[in-house]
């Protein structure tokens, strides 16, 4: 009997096949959509200052109003957290905006990374 030769398949190989069979998302997805969620975010906040409610004056000009309904959540959390001296704890943050944990484990996560706010240590927070 003659045996063939085999290709050896590497680890690594092993793995990408598996992410692309399954499609599992890999860091550099994550990455991407991150990216993408901030530039949604300033365009969002972008047209709702030139887009806000219009109230059409005596002249027939619009005048823009301006109300708080153009902050995002990370907008509320990092207030929060500005306004505190020695920094918050997660317990304190989630008491005042009343989010739940997995939407406020991201806000911080993302307010971090864009380097908002600091880790003084585990669970606390406090303004850059």
């Amino acid at each position: 009997m003659v045996k063939g030769k085999h290709k050896t398949v590497t680890f690594d190989a092993m793995v990408k096949f598996f992410l692309q069979q399954y499609n599992i998302p890999t860091k550099k997805d994550v990455e991407k959509l991150y990216t993408r969620l901030d530039r949604l975010e300033k365009l969002i906040r972008t047209t709702q200052g030139k887009a806000a409610r219009r109230v059409p004056g005596k002249t027939g000009t619009a005048k823009i109003k301006k109300g708080k309904d153009s902050l995002t959540a990370s907008d509320v959390v990092y207030g929060i957290i500005k306004r505190s001296k020695k920094g918050l704890k997660i317990s304190d943050i989630k008491l005042k905006t009343e989010f739940e944990d997995k939407k406020l484990r991201n806000i911080l996560f993302r307010l971090h990374d864009l380097g908002r706010i600091k880790r003084i240590s585990r669970g606390v927070y406090k303004s850059a």
